[in-house]
């Protein structure tokens, strides 16, 4: 069982940047691979990036690559997306989630546990 909350999340102006983190629980979390996805209203969930259970390894959607680094520190269960260069567009609700897939998986039901969200907002 792994228990994950996010912080850091808030209202930034576009051009600005973020830094969320992932608090996780549990002895287990270095072997979890770690997702990052954001999910507006009425919408699914969409996968943003995903670390390796290692960190050696790290994924991105397309729109977020040379912006936002996922990283991870597993003496501290920790896992953080800094964001830079926010647009408009990046404004959702970011959840984080751990998986025990491997290779690193962009679907979102392949994750076996999520925290219960942060609030990003990027005024224009």
């Amino acid at each position: 069982q792994v228990h994950l909350v996010e912080s850091g999340g808030g209202l930034v102006q576009a051009g600005g940047s973020l830094s969320l983190s992932c608090a996780a629980s549990g002895r287990t979390f270095s072997s979890y691979a770690m997702g990052w996805f954001r999910q507006l209203p009425g919408k699914e969930r969409w996968f943003v990036a995903a670390i390796s259970s290692s960190g050696s390894s790290t994924r991105y959607v397309d729109s977020v690559k040379g912006r936002f680094t996922i990283s991870r520190d597993n003496a501290k269960n920790t896992v953080y997306l800094q964001m830079n260069s926010l647009k408009a567009e990046d404004t959702a609700v970011y959840y984080c989630a751990a998986t025990s897939v491997n290779p690193l998986t962009t679907i979102w039901n392949r994750y076996d546990y999520w925290g219960q969200g942060t609030q990003v907002t990027v005024s224009s």
